[in-house]
């Protein structure tokens, strides 16, 4: 069986400092990939609390795809916050990188 890559090289994302992020609304992403992302979050979480380490994460916003560097303080089933108290919908995500 041959698993489907999201190939994120071709994707062209705008990138917004976090304090921006709650200037747009964010939508599901085409692809819902929370699941996949659990373990890239969890490791986030732990790299800006013990480490003060920043993330990349893109998300799907009603007006395309946003990149923002920042800490993710926490993560639940459906959400993540990053420092400053924003919150991003797991829905909307479209890659972690560190």
């Amino acid at each position: 069986m041959m698993v489907e890559q999201l190939n994120v090289s071709e994707m062209k994302s705008t990138m917004i400092q976090k304090e921006e992020i709650e200037n747009y609304l964010m939508v599901p992403a085409a692809e819902d990939r929370s699941k996949e992302l659990k373990k890239e979050l969890e490791y986030a979480v732990r790299l800006g609390n013990e480490y003060k380490g920043k993330t990349i994460i893109t998300f799907q916003t009603s007006e395309g795809p946003m990149t923002v560097e920042t800490t993710v303080w926490s993560a639940t089933e459906n959400s993540i916050q990053l420092k400053g108290g924003v919150i991003i919908p797991l829905s909307s995500i479209i890659m972690v990188s560190f």
